[in-house]
């Protein structure tokens, strides 16, 4: 596709999010996504909102990654995160049963403000990351369909989706959601459609491709998944911010629709990178370069529109959690609406900036944040669950091990690591990694534990 025609058409879905955004907004609705009538959203609104931010183009692009190199394995692992969406709204179900309207407000009335502490500091990071991660695809995208021009969209990028993010917060990007997931849905339907049609298209051969790296780190993967995935979601404050703007009713069944649409999305996807891989392609540009070749020019940019679309949809959301957790939570900045912008501000800037740095895989992010998030495992199975009180001691061994899994497995190459580690493929290590913080969390709970 030529870039002008991909930037023409970006542009317009970009006016067209700025059109329907709200016109005005209240503090309420910038922080709690409520409309100017004072309602909160709706079940299909919820739903759309929760699949595109999550179908988020980081997360499109590992799952064609990892279906091109491990195959339907690898595709299968990365889907697996999207059941999440059921662990989450479980999560979220018991918390507002013990009538908690956040994650922070059941781990500060046990821990206190150190508790509070430690879980902001994993979804600080995780939000950065999201911002980070999808700018970074923006780059990778424009780069292959206009050498050079990566920095100059990101900045682009960066700026128009703060404009309309900054000028209605959580109610702008829950609109603005549905418009960019219907998007979504009709461009990438399309190009799955095509290849699903074209001749060398053999479903057989997908679901059972072996990647052209072999399918055992794919299941190997998919193992390291179910291992994280009760955590997942409550370190993700974009979902645990849409678990608590409704009723208990409407929350439970936007969860469950967006598991089956969310899970189709990233395993349709993955179809793509599995496609590649047994038609030979080589690996290029993260695989956008490889699919310049392989598709006609409108397919190609149908899947750009996809990924491009579903950068922003997230980008919006990140922030709108982002001033919710500085302003809300850690009262970092007044509650209103310039206090949100500002911090919106730092988000994106930060995010921006660390595309510039250099960048490990796509896939380290999410593997980072979900080791870190795996102290919650024990703690909220045996605190949440089982209702038992935890001491406080027992938390922060729990929170220690984690981050010191994430640590290592983001450095592994270092040498204090490497000599502890097994060898083996770096996902047999985050395997390991993942075990021992769960047995060395769960150790500390449950001798901390006592019946409440």
């Amino acid at each position: 596709m030529a870039p002008v025609i991909l930037i023409a058409v970006f542009g317009a879905i970009v006016v067209a999010s700025l059109l329907v955004a709200p016109r005005r907004v209240s503090i309420d609705g910038f922080f709690g996504g409520v409309t100017s009538a004072g309602r909160a959203p709706g079940l299909w609104t919820l739903v759309l909102s929760q699949v595109t931010t999550w179908i988020f183009a980081r997360s499109l692009m590992n799952a064609a990654i990892l279906g091109y190199y491990y195959g339907i394995a690898g595709t299968l692992a990365y889907a697996a995160y999207y059941g999440s969406f059921l662990t989450g709204g479980f999560i979220v179900g018991r918390l507002r049963e013990n009538g908690s309207m956040s994650v922070q407000d059941w781990l500060g009335a046990r821990f206190g403000a150190a508790g509070n502490g430690c879980y902001n500091l994993v979804i600080a990071l995780r939000l950065l990351s999201e911002v980070f991660a999808n700018l970074l695809v923006v780059g990778l995208i424009f780069n292959a369909v206009l050498a050079g021009s990566g920095t100059t969209a990101i900045l682009i990028v960066a700026l128009m989706g703060l404009v309309y993010s900054a000028w209605g917060g959580l109610s702008a990007a829950l609109r603005t959601d549905v418009l960019q997931m219907l998007v979504f849905l009709v461009v990438f339907g399309v190009a799955f459609v095509f290849l699903v049609a074209s001749p060398g298209f053999d479903l057989g051969a997908v679901v059972s491709a072996p990647g052209t790296a072999g399918s055992y780190n794919g299941w190997v993967l998919l193992a390291v998944a179910l291992l994280q995935v009760f955590s997942y979601p409550a370190h993700d404050p974009v979902m645990m911010d849409r678990g608590f703007i409704a009723d208990r009713a409407t929350t439970r069944r936007s969860f469950l629709h967006a598991f089956w649409i969310s899970t189709l999305c990233i395993i349709g996807f993955g179809f793509f990178g599995i496609q590649a891989s047994l038609t030979g392609a080589e690996y290029e540009g993260e695989l956008i370069g490889t699919w310049g070749k392989m598709f006609p020019a409108w397919v190609f940019g149908a899947l750009m529109i996809s990924l491009l679309v579903s950068a922003l949809s997230t980008l919006d959301s990140a922030l709108a959690s982002a001033a919710r957790l500085v302003v809300e939570e850690l009262k970092l900045a007044p509650r209103s609406l310039n206090g949100g912008r500002a911090v919106m501000v730092v988000f994106m800037v930060a995010g921006a900036a660390l595309t510039l740095w250099g960048n490990a895989t796509l896939f380290d992010a999410v593997a980072v944040s979900g080791t870190a998030s795996m102290f919650l495992t024990p703690v909220l199975i045996v605190g949440l669950v089982m209702g038992r009180q935890i001491a406080s001691w027992s938390y922060f061994a729990a929170f220690g091990a984690a981050m010191l899994g994430a640590v290592a497995y983001f450095g592994r190459g270092w040498a204090m690591f490497a000599a502890i580690l097994p060898e083996g493929h770096k996902y047999e290590q985050l395997l390991v990694i993942c075990l021992v913080v769960l047995v060395a969390g769960f150790a500390a709970v449950l001798a901390g534990a006592r019946r409440g």
